[in-house]
């Protein structure tokens, strides 16, 4: 399989989309805290259960070299269509929906351990990025997204001028 290039959208933030989740996930909790019968208690094991079914935080590795910093990205069963990517010049989002349905071509199914569900990963970066140079690249179920660090702001000397 050869290598796709993915788009890249730059974003203002991702402060909405990290919103969105934690309410995703805030709701999913405390249903799970009502069907227990409101035990009080386990408000954190209620929210890791609710992460768990409604997203799948792939692994990822950061690295630097060459002032840039490279992203690898774990979404095996996904394709590049799927992956949504947004950028700023401080964090990395990668969305996607990955599905498994049953069919009557597969027969009785006995066991299913497969499931479908959101793709939410976001990744803070050390130092602010360039987001005009970002490239993203998916290949065998592996996201590789290379992020050029962006030039420091030096400090420039004003003269005052008097009036």
């Amino acid at each position: 399989m050869s290598k796709e290039t993915l788009p890249i959208k730059q974003s203002p933030s991702i402060f909405d989309e990290l919103e969105k989740a934690r309410t995703r996930v805030m709701e999913r909790a405390y249903e799970i805290f009502a069907g227990n019968g409101y035990t009080v208690g386990e408000d954190f094991n209620h929210w890791l259960q609710a992460e768990r079914e409604l997203l799948w935080k792939p692994q990822f590795e950061l690295s630097e070299k060459d002032g840039e910093f490279h992203i690898s990205v774990a979404v095996p069963g996904l394709e590049a269509k799927d992956l949504h990517i947004e950028v700023t010049p401080e964090e990395l989002l990668v969305k996607g929906e990955t599905r498994h349905e049953h069919s009557e071509e597969k027969g009785t199914v006995h066991t299913c351990e497969l499931e479908g569900g959101s793709l939410f990963r976001s990744v803070r970066f050390p130092r602010k990025i360039n987001p005009e140079k970002v490239k993203a690249e998916f290949k065998n179920g592996m996201l590789t997204l290379k992020a050029s660090i962006a030039e420091e702001q030096k400090a420039k000397a004003i003269s005052v001028v008097a009036a």
